[in-house]
């Protein structure tokens, strides 16, 4: 009964995510009703229900009869998965990956900083999702949320790493300087063609969470997989040469890697240079 109440706030909260995803980039408020984007009709409260109102509209708008993006439904379970995962399932959630993978959080029931370290990651998380699927619509990622990203972050690595507190800060400060650095070339050497700023901000705060090593690990995830879906993206003859890509979604993927699975990505990295 907790999994499926937990599941159903994540997807609830995830249609908000939805409504920042959408809003965020094109400049609009994100108060208000919800409208369709094709005809501007206020949507009624029964056409918003996450995931079903979907479902039972065929992935069309009601008002118009317009094809519905995919991205809705997707983002709600997403969300609703993540937080499952997070709250319900702790012992999945463990690793903060610092230089060697430090565990992240510590899941007694009434420990107050495992409760704090699970509201961190859920912001964390959120912020993550927006930055995906905005960057991938809209090539745009809101500085609104890097900000956000940033703060939720601050409370994680503060509690997550041990030592004291300023000289966590200032460590994972310049960590974050220097897994930016080599985005930050790219961005200002070809006039903002292979990178944006947001990807240059981002690539900051994922050193900042994970320390320089690790940055870098991320960073090598990042490229690769972009590589992967921009070669495939040409071989299925759907992009030139020339087409820019978003490389948001790749850096988020880089990030989450490190944040769940470090420790099997160092494994294998040892089992390679054993080889």
């Amino acid at each position: 009964m907790t999994t499926l109440f937990v599941f159903v706030i994540g997807i609830a909260i995830g249609s908000f995510l939805n409504v920042l995803i959408d809003r965020l980039p094109k400049g609009e408020a994100i108060t208000g009703r919800s409208h369709c984007d094709y005809c501007r009709k206020k949507i009624l409260w029964y056409d918003l229900i996450p995931v079903f109102s979907f479902l039972i509209l065929h992935g069309k708008t009601r008002c118009c009869n317009k094809k519905l993006s995919f991205q809705y439904p997707l983002v709600e379970i997403i969300t609703g998965i993540s937080f499952t995962f997070i709250i319900v399932i702790p012992n999945e959630v463990r690793n903060l990956a610092t230089e060697g993978g430090v565990k992240l959080f510590d899941y007694a029931l009434l420990d107050p900083s495992g409760i704090a370290l699970r509201m961190t990651m859920l912001g964390i998380v959120s912020c993550l999702i927006i930055i995906f699927f905005s960057d991938l619509r809209y090539h745009l990622i809101s500085d609104y949320i890097l900000l956000a990203l940033f703060i939720f972050s601050l409370p994680a690595v503060a509690l997550a790493k041990e030592g004291p507190l300023l000289s966590i800060l200032f460590n994972s400060l310049a960590s974050g300087l220097i897994v930016a650095l080599p985005i930050f070339l790219l961005y200002y050497l070809s006039r903002e063609r292979a990178m944006g700023l947001g990807d240059v901000y981002l690539s900051a705060i994922i050193g900042f969470i994970l320390g320089w090593k690790s940055g870098y690990i991320a960073l090598y995830i990042a490229f690769v997989t972009g590589a992967i879906y921009g070669i495939s993206l040409l071989l299925l003859k759907n992009r030139k040469l020339k087409s820019r890509i978003a490389f948001g979604p790749f850096l988020v993927i880089g990030l989450v890697t490190m944040l769940f699975w470090a420790d099997k990505i160092y494994g294998l990295i040892d089992m390679i240079y054993k080889y």
